[in-house]
């Protein structure tokens, strides 16, 4: 079994929340996780599919909104992962602050050859997410919604934006799995009503997931994160990136290359910018909110 971060950082390095925006302190912090390898993201390799499951993934992201893939390896310590994240929780800190580290963008960069099949050229969106869904603290995932709605779609029903979900525990309806409602079951699904939610009850679909799965959705179809239950084992600890194609304009500013290595200041800069975004979701230490603020308005 993989050691926790308490055990494999020395006892006297600390997250000092005045120093969040010291490389330093993060490599101290987290001794076995890296921060700009120059081989670490290069080589991470890429998974694909068949052309056979490419044409049936696409057919599912058309009718369905939405597609699961199993069994792959991403070649991470993913407990190390969990417990990094859990340690952010820990001391207070938003998970997001986890893609300071390489190991927390490399599923996405495996995926590569999927995305392209789904968007053809396609850039990274400033929009990721990290989650540590609590059942100890009674959380919930987030809410019902469409991350952009009908603008994400062609008229063909074809995505123009896309979101990767990935589980880095076991999300299960105990601790808080992703719900959605397929899109051929959604009434006001690809229309201008899409705020009216019409559906059936027994159209909501659960989406468990372990270590090793992935989720792709289009943007338009509706989903939410389940309510934990007391008697979950863990919380559910996963991440999400978001994509769209690069030949439409850009849905959010800045686009990001999603082969290139980002820097560190920039990730720092783009954290801020998810804290932000999202704070009205949780709550923000003040001194972590006035650094994100200074951060977003810094020229990198």
């Amino acid at each position: 079994m993989s050691q926790s971060i308490e055990q494999l950082r020395p006892q006297a390095i600390t997250l000092d929340i005045g120093r969040l925006t010291d490389r330093a302190m993060w490599a101290a912090w987290a001794p076995r996780l890296h921060i700009e390898d120059p081989n670490l993201l290069p080589r991470a390799g890429l998974i694909g599919f068949s052309e056979a499951q490419t044409r049936g993934i696409q057919a599912q992201i058309r009718q369905e909104g939405y597609f699961q893939a199993a069994n792959v390896n991403w070649g991470l310590d993913l407990a190390l992962m969990v417990e990094t994240v859990r340690a952010l929780s820990a001391a207070s800190l938003p998970p997001v602050f986890a893609f300071l580290f390489d190991e927390f963008w490399v599923p996405f960069r495996k995926l590569a050859p999927i995305y392209q099949s789904l968007l053809g050229n396609y850039a990274m969106l400033p929009d990721f997410w990290i989650w540590d869904v609590d059942p100890k603290r009674s959380e919930s995932g987030w809410a019902p919604h469409r991350d952009k709605g009908l603008i994400s779609l062609f008229p063909d029903g074809a995505p123009k934006s896309i979101t990767t979900w990935i589980p880095l525990t076991a999300a299960t309806p105990l601790n808080g799995c992703m719900y959605l409602v397929p899109a051929q079951h959604d009434k006001t699904y690809g229309t201008p009503q899409e705020n009216t939610h019409t559906f059936d009850v027994q159209s909501i679909r659960a989406l468990p997931g372990v270590p090793g799965d992935f989720f792709v959705w289009n943007q338009a179809v509706l989903h939410w994160g389940g309510k934990t239950s007391p008697h979950a084992t863990e919380s559910r600890i996963s991440m999400a990136v978001e994509f769209q194609r690069g030949d439409i304009p850009s849905f959010h500013d800045p686009l990001l290359n999603p082969h290139a290595t980002l820097p560190f200041p920039a990730r720092l800069k783009l954290i801020a910018m998810q804290i932000l975004q999202y704070r009205h979701m949780y709550k923000v230490l003040p001194e972590v909110e006035k650094l994100a603020i200074e951060l977003t308005q810094a020229k990198l």
